[in-house]
C-alpha cells in the first residue's frame, strides 16, 4: 500500500483545476491606469438566439445563463442575419475613478443594438442603438455607437448586449474615458477631412483633365473618385451623419449602391487607361462581360434580395481581372501601365487585408491601423493613378513630338530632293546652251556659203517666228491645262487642307466661286423676280435696284448661317462628298481643327442634301460636291 499525502492530493487537484478549460467570464477592471480597452476572446460571452423571442429576463435565468459561450475570436462577427446575437460583458468597478466612462461600438453597420445596463435593485436600464435609428436620438453627435457607463464603485457588473443586422459585421466594443474618446474623436474627425479632402482634390484635377484634354478616361475617374468616398462615408458612419441622418433605411443599401458604381467606373477606367482594345483584345472582351456581369447583379440585389449586396467578396472579381490585364499591358511594354499596377497592388492589399477580416481569417485583432486600411490604400492608388494619367499624356505628347520631327526630316528630305532636280536642270540647260551655241558658230561660218540661199533662210526665218506664236500659244494653253490638271486631281484625290487652300485660299475666292454658279443663269430678285441688281454691301452680295432687297452670295445655300471659317465649310464638304458621307465627325474635328459636335452638326446638315440630292449627284463626278453648296433644302 502506498501512502497518499494531503499535500500531493491538494496539488494534483490545483493542477487539473488550471488545465480544465474554464467557461468563466474574465471581469475587466475599469481603472485610471487605462485610457481605452478592446474586449476580446474571453473576457466576451456570447449565444446565438436562432430567433427573435428571448427577453432579457429570460437571457439572465441561471439556467439559462450556461448556454452563453466564451468567444474563440480576436473580433465577432455577426453572421447569421436571421439569428440574434446576445452578447454579455463583466466590468470590475470596485476601484473609485476619476474618469467618466463610455462603452463604443466600433462597426457603424449594424442595425439593431440593444444595450442592457445594470441599475439599482437588480434591474436594467435598456438603450436602443444600431443604424435603423435615426441620428438625433444619438447621446454623442459621433459616427460611432456610444452611452455612457453608470458610476457603481465597488461592484462588478455585468452588460448584456442584443445585435440583430441585415448584413455582416464586426463586434468590437471598446471601454473608453470620454476624456480620451474626446480626444480620439476630433483626431479622428481631423483625418477624416484629410482623406475625404485628397478625394476632393483628385476628382478636381481629373475634372479640369476633362475639360482640358476631352477624354472619358477622367469622367469615369471622376465617378469612381466620388463613389470612393461615397462608400467610405458608409462604412465609417459619416454618411449617415452629414447626408441622411434623418433616412436611417439608406443605410441599408447605400454602400451597396456605392461600391457598384467604384467597381463598374474603376473598371471602365482600367479598360480605357490601358487601352485594352489595342493592347490586350482578349482581356478587354473578358472586362466588358464582367462590367455586364456585375451590373446583372447590382439589379438582382436591387430588385430581389437587397441582403445579397452584403456579398462584397464579388468585387474580387474585377479587381483582379483588371490587375491582371494591367500586369500584362506591362509585359507587353505599355510603359504607362507601371503607376497603374503599383496603385492597384496597394487596393489589392488593402482589400485582400478587407476580405480576410470579413471571412474571420485575419489572424491579428482588428485595430484602427487594419480597419481603415483599405482607406489607406485608396488614397495610395488614387495617387498612383494620377501618376499614370501623367505618364500616359506624358507619352502621347513624345509620340506627337516624334511624329512632327519625322515630319520635318521628310520636308527636309524633299527640300534636298527639289534642290538636286533643279541643279540637274540647270546642268542640262547649260550643256544644252552650250550645243546651240557651238551650231550658231557653224551657221556663222557657213553664211557666208548659203548667202545665194538667203531669200530662203528669210523665208525659213518667217515661218519660225509664225512657229513661235503658235509655241506661245501651246505653252498658254499647256499652263491652263496644267491648271485644270491641278484642280481636277485635287477634287479627285484625297488631298489635305493646305492643297485645298490653293484653289481656295480666302473668303474672297469662296464668295467669288459661289456667285458664279448661284448666278450662272442670271440673277433674279427673290422678292420682287427683278432681274436688274447692283453690288451689295457684303462681299459678292447682289442688291434689288427695285426693291433694294440684298441677297448675300450664301443665302438659300447650304452654307447659310454657317459660322466656321467659308474656306473650312468648302473642305468639309468636299471630304464628305468625296468620302461618300462614310466620314465621322471625330475624323473631321481632327482634320479641321474645329470642335467635334459642330462638326457633327454640320455634317449631318450635308449628309442630309447628300441624300436628297442623291439622284443629281450619282453622275456629278468631281463638280457633284458644288451641286452640294447649292442645295437650300437644308439651310437654316
Amino acid at each position: 500500500m502506498y501512502k497518499v499525502y494531503p499535500g500531493f492530493l491538494c496539488l494534483v487537484f490545483l493542477l487539473g483545476c488550471s488545465l480544465t478549460p474554464s467557461k468563466a467570464q474574465v471581469a475587466v477592471p475599469v481603472t485610471d491606469t487605462a485610457k481605452q480597452h478592446v474586449f476580446r476572446y474571453g473576457e466576451l460571452q456570447y449565444y446565438i438566439e436562432p430567433g427573435n423571442q428571448l427577453t432579457i429576463s429570460q437571457i439572465r435565468n441561471p439556467a439559462f445563463s450556461a448556454r452563453f459561450q466564451p468567444n474563440p475570436e480576436p473580433t465577432p462577427q455577426l453572421k447569421d442575419i436571421k439569428a440574434t446575437y446576445w452578447y454579455r460583458i463583466t466590468l470590475n468597478q470596485s476601484i473609485a475613478t476619476k474618469n467618466n466612462w463610455i462603452l463604443e461600438f466600433f462597426d457603424q453597420t449594424i442595425d439593431s443594438i440593444t444595450v442592457y445596463s445594470p441599475v439599482a435593485n437588480n434591474k436594467y436600464a435598456v438603450t436602443q442603438l444600431g443604424s435603423n435609428r435615426p441620428f438625433s436620438e444619438r447621446l454623442y453627435s459621433h459616427k460611432n455607437f456610444s452611452l455612457n457607463l453608470s458610476n457603481n464603485a465597488g461592484k462588478q457588473d455585468v452588460y448584456y448586449f442584443r445585435l440583430r443586422s441585415n448584413q455582416s459585421g464586426n463586434v468590437i466594443i471598446v471601454l473608453r474615458s470620454v476624456n480620451w474618446f474626446i480626444s480620439y474623436a476630433l483626431n479622428e474627425y481631423f483625418f477624416f477631412g484629410i482623406f475625404y479632402g485628397m478625394i476632393l482634390v483628385f476628382g478636381l484635377y481629373n475634372f479640369i483633365m476633362l475639360i482640358a484634354m476631352r477624354q472619358r478616361q477622367y469622367l469615369y475617374y471622376i465617378v469612381y473618385n466620388l463613389s470612393i468616398g461615397l462608400y467610405e462615408m458608409c462604412t465609417d458612419g459619416i454618411a449617415y451623419q452629414y447626408l441622411w441622418q434623418m433616412a436611417p433605411a439608406w443605410n441599408h443599401y447605400a454602400y451597396g449602391i456605392a461600391l457598384f458604381l467604384a467597381s463598374i467606373f474603376a473598371t471602365l477606367f482600367a479598360q480605357s487607361l490601358l487601352n485594352l482594345k489595342e493592347n490586350a483584345p482578349r482581356f478587354n472582351k473578358l472586362v466588358s462581360s464582367i462590367i455586364i456581369g456585375r451590373c446583372v447583379f447590382f439589379l438582382a440585389c436591387l430588385l430581389i434580395n437587397r441582403a445579397w449586396f452584403a456579398y462584397k467578396i464579388v468585387e474580387f472579381i474585377p479587381l483582379s481581372v483588371s490587375y491582371v490585364a494591367g500586369c500584362y499591358v506591362l509585359y507587353k511594354g505599355y510603359r504607362p501601365a507601371r503607376f497603374f499596377v503599383i496603385g492597384y497592388s496597394f487596393l489589392f492589399f488593402g482589400f485582400v487585408i478587407k476580405t480576410l477580416i470579413a471571412l474571420n481569417l485575419w489572424w491579428l485583432p482588428v485595430t484602427a491601423i487594419n480597419f481603415y486600411s483599405l482607406s489607406f490604400c485608396f488614397i495610395m492608388e488614387m495617387l498612383f493613378i494620377t501618376f499614370a494619367i501623367g505618364d500616359r499624356l506624358r507619352l502621347l505628347k513624345r509620340e506627337k513630338d516624334q511624329a512632327q520631327e519625322r515630319i520635318i526630316k521628310q520636308l527636309q528630305k524633299n527640300e534636298e530632293l527639289k534642290d538636286l532636280l533643279n541643279k540637274n536642270l540647270e546642268e542640262q540647260a547649260a550643256v544644252r546652251t552650250c550645243e546651240i551655241l557651238e551650231q550658231s558658230s557653224v551657221i556663222a561660218v557657213q553664211n557666208a556659203e548659203l548667202t545665194e540661199v538667203n531669200k530662203l533662210l528669210q523665208q525659213q526665218a518667217e515661218e519660225i517666228s509664225r512657229m513661235n506664236v503658235l509655241l506661245e500659244k501651246d505653252n498658254i494653253l499647256l499652263h491652263s491645262d496644267i491648271e485644270k490638271i491641278t484642280h481636277a486631281r485635287v477634287m479627285l484625290a484625297d488631298v489635305n487642307f493646305e492643297e485645298f487652300s490653293r484653289i481656295y485660299p480666302d473668303k474672297e475666292a469662296c464668295f467669288k466661286f459661289l456667285a458664279e454658279i448661284k448666278w450662272k443663269n442670271g440673277y433674279a430678285c427673290k422678292k420682287c423676280i427683278n432681274d436688274h441688281y447692283g453690288n451689295g454691301h457684303m462681299l459678292y452680295s447682289r442688291r434689288c435696284s427695285k426693291c433694294g432687297y440684298e441677297e448675300s452670295v450664301i443665302a438659300y445655300t447650304i452654307l447659310q448661317n454657317t459660322r466656321i471659317p467659308i474656306n473650312k465649310a468648302f473642305y468639309m464638304i468636299f471630304l464628305i462628298y468625296s468620302a461618300k458621307g462614310q466620314i465621322s465627325s471625330h475624323k473631321l474635328s481632327e482634320i479641321l481643327s474645329i470642335r467635334q459636335s459642330t462638326c457633327w452638326a454640320y455634317s449631318t446638315r450635308i449628309k442630309k442634301a447628300m441624300k436628297s440630292m442623291k439622284k443629281d449627284l450619282r453622275n456629278s463626278g468631281s463638280n457633284g460636291w458644288s451641286k452640294l453648296v447649292m442645295d437650300i433644302s437644308t439651310a437654316e
